[in-house]
């Protein structure tokens, strides 16, 4: 048997009965055992997890751990987890009742997709495409819009390019402001009828849990 592991908790009740833990340091992982030839691709085994990580979000916040992250023994759990230890108990202390929440824009400005054939080297079409990605941006009347009614409701927001066709603004809420966030959802959309735009969430810790951002 192999486990997937879901997410970086504070405490083992975060996590048991609705998943398995494993002790990590002063932290613990939930995780879901499958069998070793399980491929890990399976959608129905994806929807699984993906239901997990709402019913351990219901419970309390935790890290999320990149799917496909998989364990064969709790030493294992301890050797690829010791260096992001600290920080995870760092910001999940910090961050206990809150959630993020994101809000995805299409572009209003974008560069075409580089193509792979015209470069000469793979370093050359990632920078290519990296550059394409940073110069996605959205609508600036919306964009002020957006942090307007949105970031005063934030602990901590940040703007980022996913692609080169939108652009993100993660938002790191408190839980009990979630109602507040979708009713300002709603006054953009009707306030902007004309740019597309998704609000979702909430989500576990994952922008915000790579770096303490200010």
């Amino acid at each position: 048997m192999k486990a997937i592991v879901i997410g970086a908790h504070l405490l083992r009740d975060d996590i048991e009965p609705v998943a398995a833990a494993v002790g990590v340091g002063d932290l613990y992982l939930s995780t879901l055992e499958v069998p070793d030839d399980q491929p890990l691709g399976d959608r129905e085994l994806l929807v699984k997890v993906a239901g997990l990580r709402g019913r351990l979000l219901d419970v309390a916040t935790f890290v999320a751990i990149r799917y496909g992250f998989a364990l064969s023994t709790p030493d294992d759990a301890l050797a690829k987890c010791a260096p992001h230890l600290a920080r995870w108990k760092r910001i999940l202390t910090a961050h206990r009742e809150h959630v993020e929440m994101t809000l995805k824009v299409v572009a209003s400005s974008t560069l075409s997709r580089p193509d792979r054939h015209d470069f000469t080297s793979g370093a050359g079409y990632l920078r290519a495409l990296h550059a394409a990605r940073q110069a996605a941006d959205v609508d600036p009347q919306f964009r002020e819009a957006a942090e307007r009614v949105l970031v005063p409701l934030a602990v901590r927001n940040h703007w980022q390019h996913r692609d080169e066709k939108s652009v993100e603004l993660a938002l790191l809420v408190p839980r009990d402001r979630l109602d507040d966030v979708k009713a300002a959802g709603e006054e953009l959309r009707r306030t902007n009828p004309e740019i597309p735009f998704l609000l979702s969430g909430p989500w576990p810790l994952e922008v915000f849990a790579d770096a303490d951002r200010e």
